[in-house]
């Protein structure tokens, strides 16, 4: 059985250059997502999100293995962030932050798998936030991008400065 890395398919989206910024256009993909707010270290809201993103993607990943003989490696972990007036978004100000933690779903993926993962991790972990897991087509389209390597926060701000 082959095992797919989507991560290696889609090089241009998952593996940015370090050095320089480039404008690529996000195509529509199906994601696992959950929608919150606060500071993504501190909040419980987010902790939880992971909680029950990851188990729903991991199960739906085994469904497709055993159901179509179909494996592949389980996307990371995204993450859209904002602020309600965006000339007030600050690195300094994670509180305020509004986000959508999300993970990339193989278009081998269906509704109904997602629904029979969901189902499974309802019975053993039911997480919190299960309930605010949401599967739907997204798409950034264009965007301006550029891979950080190392800490978050104030450490990321040379980073994103490229990008204006």
């Amino acid at each position: 059985m082959v095992k797919y890395d989507f991560k290696k398919e889609k090089k241009n989206l998952y593996y940015p250059s370090e050095k320089k910024v480039s404008i690529i256009d996000v195509p529509r993909m199906n994601f696992l997502m959950v929608d919150g707010n606060g500071d993504p270290n501190k909040s419980i809201e987010y902790h939880n999100a992971m909680e029950a993103l990851f188990p729903i993607s991991f199960k739906a990943k085994f469904i497709s293995k055993k159901e179509n003989n179909q494996d592949y490696v389980v996307m990371p972990l995204e993450g859209l962030w904002w602020a309600d007036n965006m000339e007030e978004f600050s690195i300094d100000d994670k509180e305020s932050w509004k986000w959508t933690a999300m993970i990339m779903q193989p278009e081998l993926v269906t509704e109904e798998m997602i629904k029979k993962a969901m189902e499974d991790v309802e019975s053993k972990k039911n997480p919190v936030s299960l309930s605010k897991v949401r599967f739907e087509k997204f798409s950034e389209r264009l965007s301006a991008q550029i891979m950080h390597i190392g800490p978050y926060g104030a450490a990321e701000a040379p980073t994103v400065a490229k990008t204006s």
